[in-house]
Order: structure tokens, then C-alpha cells, then sequence
């Protein structure tokens, strides 16, 4: 195994243990094998290495959405699905969920703006695929703009960040309406 990879998955097992913030250069370099300047050598910095990390378990994700869902459901119920599924996974898995670690929140974010500094997460980027896809099937509301189609979501992030000051015993079931309230009001979808 080349030296690059070794400090991939040594970065990668100590951030998933450990966590981003109490995660040093030092240990990820001592448990390859290698010294520090060394480690230095491949990654600029310990953030270059996680953004690394983090960047393919996000692909991994959206592969394995992709994979779970029935694209041919109706919206309300493929969107409510996807949503789920996707908090789920990223509160199961330790690297995606550092998302959510005010911390490090504005340089991960940073790294998944492009030009027009939009955000252009692999998963995120699938569902407004898909948003874009029904608006143009006359599924979502004619009056909803496509360019506000993203803040729907970004806002479940926003209040995903902030379950403590919420009350952490409301917020699952807090989620699942607002899911359920975003998707039925853009498709004027009732139950």
C-alpha cells in the first residue's frame, strides 16, 4: 500500500473513532508509520485529509440512496423517504456526521461551494435533481422558483444543527413533520 493511502485510512479509522476535532496530525502519522513532515508531504493540513475522507463516504451514500430507492414513487413519498434515509445514514456514520460539528461546519461547507458559491453536495445535488426533474413535470408548485427549491432543504439542515436548543426529545418526530410539511407544500400533495 502506498504511503498515501496508508494515511487515508489511518486519518479515516482515527477520525471515525475519535472524531474530526480531537483527531492531530501526530497520532494519524504515528499509526501509519511515518513522521509528521511526511504526512505533510500529501495533505497540506489534517482538514485537507478529512475533507478527502468525508468527500468519498458522501458518494458512498448517495450511491447506496440511489440504490434503496424506488425513483417511480410519487414525490411526497420518495422525497419523505430519501430525507429519512438520509439522516439516518449520516448520523450513523461518524465522518458525515462531523457535518453537523459547528467547528469545522464553515471549511467543509466551503470545500462543497462551486464558483457561483452554491452548494454542491453529491447527495443534496441528487435530491434538487430530482426537484428540478418534477418541476418540470408539473409536480411541484408552478409558483415556487427552482433557484428557492434548495433552501427548503437547507433549512432541515439549519434546524438539524440546532436539535439541543430545540429539545433533542421532540426532534426526531420535529423532523419527520417538517419533512412531511415541506414535500406536501410543494407538491400541494394531501394525505
Amino acid at each position: 500500500m502506498d504511503i498515501k493511502t496508508n494515511i487515508f485510512i489511518c486519518g479515516k479509522d482515527l477520525f471515525s473513532t475519535k472524531g474530526f476535532k480531537k483527531t492531530n496530525v501526530k497520532e494519524i502519522a504515528e499509526m501509519a508509520g511515518i513522521g509528521v513532515g511526511t504526512f505533510y508531504n500529501y495533505y497540506k493540513s489534517k482538514e485537507q485529509l478529512f475533507i478527502e475522507i468525508y468527500a468519498q463516504e458522501n458518494e458512498k451514500l448517495k450511491n447506496q440512496l440511489i440504490e434503496s430507492l424506488d425513483l417511480t414513487l410519487e414525490p411526497v413519498t420518495l422525497i419523505s423517504q430519501l430525507l429519512i434515509e438520509n439522516y439516518e445514514a449520516i448520523h450513523a456514520n461518524p465522518i458525515l456526521k462531523e457535518w453537523h460539528n459547528q467547528d469545522f461546519y464553515k471549511e467543509l461547507e466551503q470545500h462543497y461551494k462551486d464558483g457561483n458559491n452554491r452548494t454542491i453536495d453529491s447527495v443534496r445535488s441528487f435530491y434538487l435533481d430530482l426537484l428540478k426533474d418534477w418541476k418540470a413535470q408539473g409536480k411541484i408548485r408552478d409558483d415556487i422558483d427552482e433557484e428557492l427549491l434548495p433552501a427548503f432543504f437547507d433549512s432541515i439542515t439549519c434546524i438539524d444543527t440546532h436539535k439541543d436548543e430545540i429539545g433533542i426529545q421532540h426532534f426526531p418526530q420535529l423532523m419527520q413533520y417538517l419533512i412531511e410539511f415541506i414535500i406536501q407544500g410543494l407538491t400541494n400533495h394531501q394525505k
